[in-house]
């Protein structure tokens, strides 16, 4: 076999197909080892970069076709609901009502197993403890656990929270990379060689192997962050095993601050931001995502790890990020945050493509289904005041609920549409997690340590229901015949 070279300063590999003029030299493939991996890498994208031309030449697709063959893209319908996948009996985002065909506006709900998240958070609030392993229990088995059940609940998830031997040293610290959500997705692929049965079986394994993942993945995402700090940071390396008497919440941040320390009131918030992440329904891409892949009969490893590939999206988990970068320009740009008249001037300019990143976008403001109102964003507005207060950051508050007041008629201005738009979690939930510390490449991974509840949930109500079948939805070919050409006769 013989590879075409150039005659230029770093060695190119090239196809005949794209072969210059003054193309002198024949290399047989041995030699090519020679290369250095860089000079080979470089190579080979500039390769491929000639062949995106020919991807683009052949691979449009006419936006028309979508109108003509009533394609529902993203799975909505025209009016913006969901195209009905499948039951559920987990949980129901609610959000606007169909009165004789028309999408009718109303203040939002979240249920988790009939019951609105409203009320189940007020029950461990008024009560003072954690929440988030009594929603877990919840989701799972579809009822609220009593208080003897819930300690052996607690207890079963603290005794799993630790992960095999050799785990961290092996999956973690010798392959470390520099995204905590990439790396757990590997983690959980790779806890599948630690199963003694990892394959389904029957309900009692699958739910047992679903309850070590919610209890192993605070700890993974922990041990992640601490290996991309030290070896892609330049930081020192820490690792805090979990501790037997803490909530989930507390652990993570026992886990991930070097001193350990954390107040009663900041592990209390961050219980609730788990509750409030822990489900939203089976038509959320990531929740689909474990759905249709538990739907093949697959292991629920590989069902996990795609549910958190779904999660890693920057259209998905990691809006609040967006949401963040988008606030601190703001208070950059605006030099009196409690003039709401300068603070809307500047999101007008934002939503005209004038300011920001041009995209003409007011990110943490609307949603898909909420409509009047978001109640994570209410309750989270609600509880983060008091450690606003504590920590100095009430003018950063302030700033944000103007945003959220003065947005939606900017919106509908600028916009001409008389379509509500409220404040979604994504508004509140960065800054919660900035108050608390946490880095911004940890807000997605927090987001899949709640949302793993969920996903477990989804993934046996998916698995174990006679009725479902393989989830495999239509596609369209618009491809026109064409002959088969010859080799020798292409141009």
């Amino acid at each position: 076999m013989q590879v075409c070279l150039t005659k230029i300063a770093k060695i190119d590999i090239i196809f005949s197909m794209i072969i210059p003029e003054g193309a002198s030299k024949m290399l047989r493939v041995d030699e090519l080892l020679n290369l250095s991996r860089e000079e080979m890498i470089s190579s080979s994208k500039k390769f491929v970069a000639s062949l995106c031309t020919r991807y683009k030449k052949n691979n449009y697709i006419d936006p028309s076709y979508y109108q003509k063959l009533e394609v529902k893209r993203g799975l909505r319908n025209p009016d913006g609901t969901g195209v009905m996948a499948g039951v559920t009996l987990i949980g129901d985002v609610q959000g606007y009502e169909m009165r004789d065909g028309v999408k009718v506006p109303k203040e939002g709900d979240l249920i988790y197993r009939g019951i609105s998240i409203k009320d189940l958070i007020n029950g461990f609030v008024s009560e003072n403890r954690f929440g988030y392993e009594e929603t877990v229990y919840l989701l799972l088995f579809g009822e609220l656990p009593t208080a003897s059940a819930l300690e052996d609940f607690k207890q079963l998830l603290c005794e799993w929270s630790a992960l095999p031997p050799g785990f961290t040293e092996d999956m973690i610290i010798k392959a470390p990379s520099n995204n905590v959500m990439n790396k757990l997705a590997r983690s959980i692929l790779a806890l599948y060689s630690y199963d003694d049965e990892p394959e389904p079986t029957n309900l009692e394994t699958e739910l047992f192997q679903a309850l070590r993942m919610i209890a192993r993945c605070p700890i993974i995402v922990a041990h992640a962050y601490a290996v991309k700090r030290h070896y892609f940071d330049n930081e020192s390396l820490y690792l805090h095993r979990p501790r037997q008497d803490m909530s989930i919440a507390e652990n993570f941040l026992y886990s991930i601050r070097r001193d350990n320390l954390f107040t009663d009131d900041e592990a209390k918030l961050l219980d609730l931001c788990l509750v409030l992440h822990a489900e939203h329904g089976g038509g959320n891409n990531s929740a689909f995502a474990c759905r249709v892949l538990s739907s093949t009969g697959t292991d629920i490893y590989s069902a996990l790890a795609a549910a958190v590939g779904s999660l890693k999206g920057p259209k998905h988990g990691g809006a609040n990020q967006k949401v963040n970068d988008m606030l601190s320009d703001i208070q950059r740009n605006v030099s009196n945050w409690k003039d709401e008249g300068e603070v809307k001037d500047y999101l007008v300019k934002i939503v005209r493509k004038q300011a920001y990143d041009r995209k003409g976008l007011i990110y943490g403001m609307g949603h898909a289904v909420y409509t009047l109102s978001d109640p994570r964003a209410v309750i989270l507005k609600e509880f983060s005041r008091k450690l606003a207060e504590q920590k100095g950051m009430v003018d950063e508050l302030d700033l944000i609920e103007t945003i959220e007041k003065l947005a939606p008629g900017i919106l509908m201005e600028e916009k001409r549409s008389d379509k509500p738009v409220c404040a979604n979690v994504d508004l509140y939930s960065g800054f919660v997690y900035k108050m608390l510390g946490i880095p911004e490449e940890l807000f997605t991974p927090i987001f899949a340590i709640s949302r793993m509840a969920g996903w477990c949930a989804h993934r046996i109500e998916e698995f174990y229901n006679s009725e479902n079948r393989i989830i495999r939805p239509a596609y369209k070919n618009v491809e026109q015949l064409k002959p088969y050409v010859p080799l020798r006769e292409r141009k």
